[in-house]
């Protein structure tokens, strides 16, 4: 009867998790414009190997447009992008004393500068004697022949990096040009209010809407604990409606983002990084047949990034490569265009997907008192899942543990919402598929796969099923993570290596000791007994086979997850052809030896442990849901297809299994019929 209650509770829990999922599925829908973004200063760099880097500059600026990018990065100024944009030259007393052939101190290594136009003149050199007066170098007149400069007391190499404001002029003609901005700002300047207000309210004024965290540091971050110039940035950002982008799969988060989208509420959208590296590639010497399958494999990775990841923001990089086999000097941005808007280019794929190239917008997120309601039904759900599961190894304890899960789980919420959160939705979404699999188990066990009139039909039933009792720990993962932080990646599901391997620890487990009806004195006695035998050599090669394999297992999870170039392109080829790629191994492994092992659990009785592999289908079902930036549609598809197509293999499995066995008996019979003959 208690058993029953649990369920029961966990039922209730179940169905007041399912609203949360619909909010979710609406916020999912709510921002569809995706922004092309290129780096301005990456476009400044191969332009400057160009015998005509003013007009290379302009050529490809409507080259961008006519592709589709709508966008374009700026940074805080440094003398050395001023100098690649034609603002200035800039040379080293040494180089200013072969320049203007009157000898300087031998003391001295400062920086010169010479402006290239009046209007560098006018808006650039103050912007420097701010700069470097701020800093406490001394700044004064220099020119030659006419030429209007100034002398920055300060080695070259140095000043060279110390950042300014944006460039006014660039940015201007970024406007004029019909470009877009979005700004690149990090913290290496000393945090002003009043002059981060003002260079706000002229960046609003030219068109900005969203920046970039430049580097490892938010601006306004600091070491103080209080972070108080770090939420003043905060606020800011919100008072001129400027918004973030988080820069996806960064090794380490960017210090103080995370506070920043809080100040901003969550005005933030996701970010995909085509890097320098990455055009690189596009610059090889290929085939004319390589180079389009490489072109179609960064237009697959665009559409993917948008389509499963809910990226609203791709940022393109490129520099120019030294080629020596053509003696040229090469850039990526013809097939980069190529990619975004030629033949299956990203652009199309992405429109006819329904979203829209423009400005990316923040999702649409508001809490929803119901949150309140369900947040306390789902604590009392989840627990009861948890204690369903330990009640399969110690039944006696399940009151006991309700109640102490009760209590500790509500103190948790009280002390740290977030580690109740994640750690509630970590246990369900072992719970689940553990419980799956047990309940199969014990299908089988109760003899309920002799009795079944169809073995194929008892055994798609019995995936079904299973499938059903996992998808539980779906609907309580999403239901208590369902904030946008982690819709956003800002905080992360914590615990996949857990996932991957306690479901099947407890079903290896339930199998060997707990699915006999034993008492506790028998079950010590088995597990002594095991600890007792003698190993041999084949023992030996057989572990360590089994931790290559949970090894290989373990390196192929996650965002970091080794494949193999075979499996990258059977993943390219199933993505273009469903547009939602199953997992391979819910489809080519887990649910059809799950199924085979289902059929002849029917007429045998070790066939059961074919099940402990089909774990690995049912938690990877869960751990699909658990990249809570991939939308709840794709998810959904993504494991249907895995239980159609693996149901399909499955069924192959049993034919070839009863075509191999009926031969088998065939020849047997057959040998005996000449023996005794």
């Amino acid at each position: 009867m208690l058993r029953k209650l649990l369920w029961w509770l966990v039922i209730i829990g179940l169905l007041a998790s399912l609203p949360l999922a619909f909010f979710r599925e609406q916020t999912e829908k709510s921002a569809n414009q995706v922004e092309f973004v290129f780096d301005y200063r990456d476009l400044l760099e191969m332009a400057d190997v160009r015998p005509n880097p003013q007009g290379f500059v302009s050529e490809q600026l409507q080259a961008m447009k006519k592709a589709g990018i709508g966008s374009l990065a700026v940074y805080e100024s440094t003398l050395s992008e001023l100098r690649l944009s034609r603002r200035i030259e800039v040379f080293s007393s040494k180089d200013a004393t072969s320049l203007t052939q009157k000898p300087i101190s031998p003391n001295e290594n400062f920086t010169y500068i010479l402006f290239t136009d009046p209007a560098s003149e006018s808006q650039i050199k103050p912007m420097i004697e701010t700069a470097f007066n701020k800093l406490g170098v001394k700044t004064s007149p220099w020119s030659f022949k006419n030429q209007a400069g100034m002398i920055i007391e300060m080695n070259m190499e140095e000043a060279n990096m110390k950042p300014m404001d944006p460039d006014p002029i660039t940015l201007q003609m970024m406007k004029d040009e019909g470009f877009r901005i979005v700004v690149r700002l990090g913290n290496k300047r000393e945090f002003v209010t009043n002059e981060m207000d003002a260079l706000l309210a002229k960046l609003y004024k030219l068109g900005a809407r969203r920046i970039i965290i430049d580097g490892d540091y938010a601006p306004g971050y600091s070491d103080d604990p209080e972070q108080v110039t770090l939420h003043k940035m905060g606020i800011l950002l919100k008072k001129y409606d400027m918004g973030l982008a988080n820069i996806e799969m960064l090794k380490q988060p960017q210090k103080g983002f995370g506070s920043l989208a809080k100040d901003t509420d969550y005005n933030v959208v996701r970010l995909h990084s085509f890097t320098e590296k990455d055009g690189e590639k596009l610059t090889e010497n290929l085939t004319k047949e390589d180079q389009e399958a490489r072109i179609q494999q960064t237009a697959d990775r665009f559409v993917l990034a948008v389509k499963d990841r809910n990226i609203r923001m791709l940022f393109l990089n490129g520099r120019a490569v030294k080629n020596l086999d053509k003696a040229a000097i090469l850039t990526p941005l013809d097939s980069l265009y190529e990619s975004l808007n030629g033949k299956d280019g990203a652009i199309k794929r992405i429109e006819d997907a329904g979203f829209k190239v423009g400005p990316a917008k923040q999702f649409d997120y508001t809490y929803n008192t119901y949150q309140n309601v369900a947040r306390f039904f789902t604590l009392i759900g989840g627990v009861s899942l948890i204690v369903l599961l330990v009640g399969y190894f110690i039944p006696e304890a399940v009151l006991a543990l309700f109640i102490i899960g009760l209590l500790g789980a509500a103190g948790l919420f009280f002390k740290s919402p977030d580690l109740y959160a994640q750690g509630l939705a970590l246990a369900c979404a072992i719970s689940a598929p553990s419980i799956a699999v047990i309940e199969a188990i014990r299908s089988i066990q109760s003899g309920r796969a002799a009795k079944a009139k169809s073995a194929v039909l008892y055994a798609l039933g019995l995936l079904i099923k299973t499938t059903l009792i996992s998808l539980i720990g779906v609907v309580y993962l999403v239901g208590l993570l369902n904030h946008i932080s982690y819709f956003l990646v800002l905080q992360q599901f914590r615990g996949v290596s857990l996932l991957h391997l306690l479901p099947i620890a407890l079903v290896g487990l339930y199998l060997l000791f707990f699915r006999e009806t034993l008492n506790y004195r028998e079950r010590g006695e088995r597990v002594k007994k095991l600890l007792s035998t003698n190993i041999s050599v084949l023992w030996i090669i057989a572990a360590a086979a089994a931790a290559g394999v949970i090894y290989y297992y373990l390196s192929r999870t996650g965002n970091e997850g080794q494949t193999s170039a075979i499996e990258r392109y059977l993943r390219s080829f199933l993505e273009n052809t469903l547009g939602v790629r199953p997992r391979n191994k819910e489809f080519m492994l887990a649910h059809p030896l799950f199924l085979l092992g289902a059929y002849l659990s029917v007429k045998y009785r070790n066939a059961v442990y074919l099940l402990l592999i089909g774990v690995v289908g049912q938690l990877s079902i869960v751990d699909t849901f658990a990249h809570l930036h991939t939308p709840l549609e794709i998810s959904g598809i993504r494991i249907t297809y895995g239980i159609v197509f693996g149901a399909m293999i499955g069924l192959v499995l049993i034919a070839v299994w009863e075509i191999a066995s009926r031969s088998w008996k065939a020849w047997v019979a057959k040998s005996r019929t000449r023996v005794n003959g």
